[in-house]
Formats: structure tokens, sequence, C-alpha cells
């Protein structure tokens, strides 16, 4: 496992991880919390269905156009920078949105814009942390940082609609807005670039690319592949629930996929290692997965726990990837294996939904989950756990 100049005596890295969760926390408000206002933005603005919809989807893109590019800058010129600027440059874009009426192109525009700029954070704050925390703990401070996505989910839940419902769309986009906003100052003042490592004499001026051998590209695969039974679960399993089950959707099962990823970021720190237990998760993945399609095929009572074991289990890889990636590629490359380890889970996300949802049809969920399953079984090969002890 990679070292990396740490200052894990001072309580201050604490405080670093919580700006750091809670400007992903802010982002995620935002990414997550366009699809709660599709109703009100169709009668705000006056779009259609198809418009709403790519209102919604400009975030996504330009998140995926920016990641790595972001990650190259936090390389280059320091966490609490860019973190602070295209957070802050997000709430700003937001704020603009929310002021007034807008045409379809300029709504996608700034939304676009807007996902651009809060893509900041994906990798700065996954490396700022990578700096401040000593390996032994490093994995469970990351996992505190993923809990980001279902904290953001959470807060998007609880307080768009309600604003929606009761001043608009408009109103509503003030709260990730002022949410980015002040986190971004928060950051600014408070948030301090972990040391980095002195140059060695006679050492070249630029690193060396860690992307020159196949670690990381396996690793990206690798996380990539495990990424489809997660997408699979939240896609549609409260569809079949209701639809084929007649169940209530279980939100309880994602909130559980939060402790699933702290579990799994303190057992890869007691192990000493992220990529073998990124591994045996692979495993139970592709388990689970099965488990799911044996429930729908044959025992439905099967399917309540299978559902709820694979919400937690296939989540809780993603914290461990993340951090491999930015302890094999170095700290010089850090932030640019980060960016692009989330553009390969990002691509692989917006593809299984359609994809998957071709496959069910009106009825084949046992093929489906089937399928998803040959995905983690294929990541389990791919993973370069050698990589750690090289």
């Amino acid at each position: 496992m990679t070292r990396t100049v740490t200052n894990t005596g001072s309580k201050r890295r604490w405080l670093v991880l919580a700006l750091g969760l809670a400007a992903q926390t802010a982002s995620c408000s935002f990414l997550y919390g366009i699809p709660f206002l599709v109703p009100s933005i169709r009668e705000g603005e006056g779009l259609s269905l198809a418009g709403a919809g790519a209102v919604v989807a400009a975030p996504s893109i330009g998140l995926l156009l920016t990641l790595i590019l972001w990650g190259a800058a936090a390389d280059r010129y320091g966490e609490r920078l860019i973190m602070a600027l295209g957070l802050g440059a997000s709430g700003l874009l937001l704020g603009f949105a929310a002021l007034g009426a807008h045409s379809l192109p300029v709504l996608f525009g700034l939304f676009l814009a807007a996902g651009a700029s809060t893509a900041s954070v994906n990798a700065a704050s996954g490396r700022v942390v990578l700096g401040w925390f000593a390996p032994t703990e490093r994995g469970l401070a990351m996992g505190i940082r993923q809990t980001a996505q279902p904290l953001g989910v959470g807060v998007a839940a609880l307080g768009l609609p309600p604003l929606a419902e009761h001043w608009g769309f408009r109103a509503a986009m003030a709260l990730p807005a002022v949410l980015s906003v002040v986190v971004a100052v928060l950051v600014a003042l408070l948030v301090v670039d972990p040391p980095r490592p002195a140059k060695k004499p006679g050492a070249p001026e630029k690193a060396a690319s860690p992307y020159r051998a196949p670690t990381l590209w396996q690793l990206h695969g690798a996380s990539a592949l495990l990424v489809v039974p997660q997408f699979a679960v939240s896609a549609f399993a409260p569809v079949y629930l209701v639809t084929a089950q007649h169940w209530s959707p279980l939100a309880a099962g994602w909130f559980l996929g939060a402790l699933g990823r702290l579990a799994a970021g303190y057992w890869s720190d007691r192990a000493g290692s992220r990529l073998r237990p990124m591994r045996q998760l692979a495993v139970a993945s592709a388990a689970v997965m099965l488990l799911v399609a044996l429930g729908d095929a044959s025992w439905p009572w099967l399917v309540l726990l299978a559902l709820v074991l694979a919400a937690v289990i296939t989540v809780s890889d993603n914290g461990l990837g993340f951090t491999a990636s930015a302890e094999l590629a170095g700290l010089a490359w850090a932030g640019r294996a980060m960016g692009t380890q989330n553009t390969a889970q990002n691509l692989a996300a917006s593809l299984t939904p359609p994809l998957l949802g071709l496959v069910i049809g009106d009825s084949r969920y046992a093929l489906a989950f089937a399928i998803a399953a040959v995905f983690p079984a294929v990541a389990i090969w791919l993973i370069p756990v050698r990589a750690e002890t090289q």
C-alpha cells in the first residue's frame, strides 16, 4: 500500500474530513436532488417531460466531462482551492437558476455548468483525506466521506419536495445553492492542504505516470463492473417489489448501505489491504445477485432478504476502490486517478438502468439479476490484489 506524507497526530484532520464530507453532501444534494423536482420543473418552467429529463441529465453530463480535469487541478494546485472554487461556482450557478424563469437551453446550460463545477469536490475531497490520514485509518475515513451520497440524497428528499410544493422550483433550487456556497466558504477558511513530500535529489521534475502499467486500468475496470449490481438494485428493486411482489420499497436497505461502506473501510484498515476485501465483496456481490434471481424464479420469500443484503453488499466496495486508486497512483497522481475512477463508475452507472431495463422487459427480473451477477464475477478476476504487495 502506497505511503504518503501524513500528519495523523493533528486533530485538524477530523475537521478537514468533516468539511470534505459536508462538501460532498452539498454536491450530492444537487446531483441527486434534481429528479425530485421534475413535476415542479415542468410546471414552473413550462417544459415537456423530455425537456425536464434533459435538465435532470445535465448535471451528470457535466460531472462526467470534468472529473479527470478537476483531479489534475487538485494534483497541481491543492485541495482547498479546487474544492472551494468548484463548489462555490456551482452554488452561484444554481443561485442564478433560482432567480428567474429560463428557457430550456439556458436551464440545461446552467445545470451542465453546475454539474461540471461541483465535480471538483469528488477528487479534491478524496485527495485531502488521502493526505491527512495514515493508511491504518484511511479506509474508515474514506468510508465516512463516502456516506455523503446517502446523506445528500436524504437532504434532497427531505428538503426539496416541500420547498417546491409551497414555493415552486426556483425556491427549491435555493437550498443546494445556499448549501454549496456556505460550505465552499467554510472550506476556503478552514481546510488546510496536507503536507506534500519533498522532492528527492535527482528526482525528475514530474512523477512518471502510473498508467504506464496495467494495475490502475484493471482497478478502474473492476470498480466499474462492481457498479452494475449496485445500480441494478437501486434502479429496479423498488419497481420490482411494488409490481412483482406488492411490497413497499425498502428505503432502510440503502441507509444500511452507508453502514456497509464504513464497515468495509474499517475492515480494510485492519487487514492492511483495500483490494483483498474488495475482491471478497465482489464474491459476495455475485452470490447475492444470484440469490435475488433464484428467489424471483422459485422462492419469492427469499427476495426480501436477498435485496436487503444486496443493498448493503453492492455499495460497500465503493470506498475501497476509490482509496486504492489513489494509493496505487501515489500522491502526485492521486487526483487524476480518483477522477478516472469516478468517471468509469459513473459511466457504468449511467448505462446499467437502460440496458438492464431492456432485458427485464415486462417481467424478466430473474434473468436481469442473474446477468448482473456476471459483472462482479468478472471483477473478481480483474482486481489487481498482488499490486499491493509489490
